[in-house]
């Protein structure tokens, strides 16, 4: 906690621009041309953004690398009364970004947090996505690995609720087509594409028709990306493995019954044949 007679300073947790700079708010520009101390994921991309500072901020780099470290030494400039802004390279901070470890500590040292609300990639893509927003998932940023990526989405596949992923464009093709693999063709989604920038991209259709249209354009390849995709329209039993990997075995050939099982559970090729294999 901090001592009774020093007042603390403020954690201000600041959303700027995913994109377009006229969406920066007045109130965000305002304290970021005052705060002492402006905590960012990178400084240099949050460095343009000061352009109408008169005085230089002390600006300190907090990233997922850091965040353990660095919180320490903000938490101690709070505790002496010096107000902290912290912001991500866009959007709204700890949104999938970094910034949750050093806002726990602070709430943990008393010390006030305050949001300066702003532009978010989630929010904005679900607000042009045609579908349901009366409940929504945010699930973040997909696994790299195909297997960790299925495995991921079979965990999904039963939820009711709109799902909203972050993919890296280049990733587009094989991410789409991991989900309508899992969730199936003819789920209607849509891509919000490098939102509220020159190239922007927002497009609904299914899964499978989004896959291909991404996989034959190599312009929708480049930037960020935003999918929202609608949630499934009746909960499904989840699947035994063991069930499904005892069946499977029975009726195909054994790379085949692998393969599929691989698909369907987000199993790596091995363990799927070891599962076939123990069932032969």
């Amino acid at each position: 906690m901090t001592s009774n007679d020093t007042k603390p300073g403020t954690l201000w947790v600041v959303a700027t621009p995913i994109g377009n700079l006229d969406d920066f708010t007045p109130r965000a520009r305002a304290l970021l041309e005052s705060v002492p101390i402006i905590a960012a994921e990178d400084t240099r991309v949050s460095a343009r953004l000061l352009g109408g500072r008169r005085e230089a901020a002390q600006m300190i780099s907090l990233h997922e690398h850091n965040e353990t470290r660095a919180v320490s030494g903000l938490i101690e400039a709070l505790a002496a009364g010096t107000d902290v802004a912290l912001v991500s390279d866009a959007g709204t901070p700890l949104i999938s970004d970094p910034g949750y470890r050093l806002v726990s500590a602070a709430h943990d040292a008393g010390i006030p947090v305050r949001s300066v609300p702003g532009p978010c990639a989630a929010t904005a893509a679900l607000s042009v996505a045609g579908l349901a927003t009366d409940r929504f998932l945010f699930a973040g940023f997909l696994p790299a690995r195909a297997s960790a990526r299925r495995k991921r989405l079979g965990e999904l596949v039963e939820r009711t609720e709109t799902l909203v992923f972050y993919v890296p464009a280049r990733d587009l093709p094989a991410a789409l087509e991991d989900l309508a693999a899992v969730l199936g063709d003819s789920r209607r989604a849509t891509l919000a594409r490098e939102l509220t920038k020159m190239h922007e991209t927002v497009r609904r259709d299914t899964l499978a028709a989004l896959r291909d249209w991404t996989g034959e354009d190599a312009d929708q390849q480049r930037g960020e990306a935003v999918l929202v995709v609608a949630g499934s329209d009746r909960a499904v039993p989840s699947i035994d493995m063991a069930a499904l990997a005892e069946e499977l075995a029975r009726e195909l050939p054994p790379s085949r019954a692998a393969k599929v099982l691989a698909r369907l559970t987000g199993l790596n090729r091995k363990e799927a044949w070891d599962q076939i294999e123990a069932r032969r």
